[in-house]
C-alpha cells in the first residue's frame, strides 16, 4: 500500500482561527466555552456553547460575494480548506510544473458535515411561514445540503479528482480522512483534501440536543463541559472546521513538501445497538481501535497518546474508558488519554478533523494536550486523562477517536515522521 502522509492544516475553531491559535490555547488549557450571543436563550434550558469568535472574516479566505451565498458551515470548511492549501504550498493545475503542483485530476476533497446548512434551513423555513414560498432563496437549497462546502472547495482549489461527502454525524470527518486515506492507497488520487465542518448552533438544534439531555445544564461556562469527571453532565455544542492536505508519501517527496506525521491507519465499526447510545462495554469502539492499529501495522503497545471521543456525557465517558481497557493492558503499557472538547466543545461533524489535527500537533510538539475541568475523578474512569495541565511526553504514535450516532465509530492512527523528512 502507498504510505500517506500529512503536509497541510487548517483550522476555523472556537479556541482559534488557525492551527497554531488552535493549538497555543490547547497547551495553555483555554476553554472556548461562554454564553451564547448569536440569539435569544431566555426561554432554553442551555445557555452555552463554544462558539466560533467575532474575529472570524470569511473574506480573508474568499470573495465576499461568495461568502454570502453560503451557510457559515461552508464558510469555516472554505476558511480551514485554504488554510490547509497554503500550508501545503499545493496548487491544481493542468500542466502545472512546480513544487507544488499537482494535476488536477490527481487532487480529491472528502469534507464531511454532520448536519450541513441548519442555519439557512431555519432562516428559509421562516421566511416560508411568515411571509410564503416566493421568499425562499434561489440559493436555499445549494447552502443548506452537506456536501456543498465539498463542492465549494472542489471549485476553488480546481480538485477534480473524487469528491465524497459522509454524513455520519459526529464521526463524519474522521470517516472522511479515512476515505482520502484509502483513495490514496488505491492509486485514485495523489493528494487528497480532508475534514469536515459545522454551524449548528442554532435554535432548533439546540432545543433538539438539550430535549434528548445530551448537554450540560451548566449556567456557568467554566463548569462545562467536564469530560471523564465524577460531575460531568453531558457536551456542550461547538462549531468550526478543520482540514488536512494529505499526500502520497512518494508525491509528497518528489515535490519536496514538508512531512508533519504519517497518517497510517484506520478502523471503522458499526455498533449496530441503538440510535444513540454506545455499545455495551464500548464494543464497536473497542474494534475499531484495535482495526486502526492493526491497519497501522502496529500494536497496542505503540500507541503512545489517545485523543478521546470524550464528550463529557456520563455513558459515553465511562463506556470509552471501559473499550480503551479492552484494547490496551492496564498491567503493561496504557497510553496517555486527553479529550480536547473539554476546550473546544463538540464540534459535531468537525470534531473528528480538528481532533486529528490535534493529534497530529501533539505528536509534532510532544506534548498532550490537557482535559480541563477534570477535577473530581470518576472511579468509572480510572485512566490517565492529563488532566488541566498540559504534559510532554515522547510520542511515537497517537489514536484520534471519533463515535457518532448511529452506533458509527472511527479511529485513525498517526505516528511522528521521520526525521528526514521535515
Amino acid at each position: 500500500m502507498r504510505s500517506v502522509v500529512v503536509t497541510g492544516m487548517g483550522a476555523v475553531t472556537p479556541i482559534g482561527m488557525s492551527v497554531s491559535q488552535m493549538w497555543s490555547s490547547m497547551v495553555q488549557g483555554r476553554s472556548g466555552v461562554g454564553l451564547i450571543d448569536r440569539f435569544d436563550t431566555s426561554g432554553f434550558s442551555v445557555r452555552i456553547a463554544a462558539q466560533v469568535g467575532p474575529e472570524f472574516d470569511p473574506g480573508a479566505f474568499m470573495d465576499r460575494r461568495d461568502a454570502k451565498r453560503m451557510d457559515r458551515f461552508t464558510q469555516y470548511a472554505v476558511a480551514a480548506a485554504r488554510q490547509a492549501m497554503d500550508d501545503a504550498g499545493l496548487v491544481a493545475s493542468t500542466g502545472g510544473q512546480g513544487a507544488g503542483a499537482i494535476s488536477p485530476e490527481r487532487l480529491g476533497v472528502c469534507i464531511s458535515a454532520g448536519l450541513g446548512g441548519l442555519e439557512t434551513l431555519e432562516e428559509q423555513h421562516s421566511r416560508l411561514l411568515g411571509r410564503g414560498p416566493d421568499w425562499v432563496s434561489p440559493y436555499f437549497i445549494p447552502m443548506m445540503i452537506p456536501n456543498i462546502a465539498a463542492g465549494h472547495i472542489s471549485i476553488l482549489f480546481n480538485a477534480q479528482g473524487p469528491s465524497t461527502c459522509v454524513s455520519t454525524a459526529c464521526a463524519a470527518s474522521a470517516h472522511a480522512i479515512a476515505d482520502g486515506l484509502r483513495l490514496i492507497r488505491e492509486g485514485a488520487a495523489d493528494a487528497v483534501i480532508v475534514g469536515g465542518a459545522e454551524a449548528a448552533i442554532t435554535p432548533m438544534a439546540l432545543a433538539g440536543f438539550a430535549k434528548m439531555q445530551a448537554l450540560s445544564h451548566a449556567s456557568d461556562p467554566r463548569c462545562a463541559p467536564r469530560p471523564f469527571d465524577a460531575r460531568r453532565d453531558g457536551f456542550v455544542m461547538g462549531e468550526g472546521a478543520a482540514a488536512m492536505v494529505i499526500e502520497a508519501e512518494e508525491f509528497a517527496r518528489q515535490r519536496g513538501a514538508r512531512i508533519y506525521a504519517r497518517l497510517a491507519g484506520y478502523g471503522m465499526t458499526t455498533d449496530a445497538h441503538h440510535i444513540t447510545a454506545p455499545a455495551p462495554g464500548g464494543a464497536g469502539a473497542a474494534r475499531a481501535m484495535a482495526s486502526a492499529i492493526r491497519d497501522a501495522g502496529l500494536s497496542p503497545s505503540d500507541i503512545d497518546y489517545v485523543n478521546a471521543h470524550g464528550t463529557g456525557t456520563p455513558y459515553n465517558d465511562a463506556t470509552e474508558t471501559t473499550a480503551l481497557h479492552s484494547v490496551f493492558d492496564p498491567s503493561g503499557h496504557m497510553p496517555l488519554v486527553s479529550s480536547t472538547k473539554s476546550m473546544t466543545g463538540h464540534m459535531l461533524g468537525a470534531a473528528g478533523a480538528v481532533e486529528a489535527i490535534a493529534t497530529v500537533c501533539a505528536l509534532l510538539h510532544g506534548m498532550v494536550p490537557p482535559t480541563i475541568g477534570l477535577e473530581e475523578p470518576d472511579p468509572h474512569c480510572d485512566l490517565d486523562y492529563v488532566p488541566m495541565v498540559a504534559r510532554p511526553a515522547k510520542l511515537r504514535a497517537a489514536m484520534s477517536n471519533s463515535f457518532g450516532f448511529g452506533g458509527h465509530n472511527c479511529s485513525l492512527v498517526f505516528t511522528a515522521a521521520r526525521e528526514e523528512a521535515r
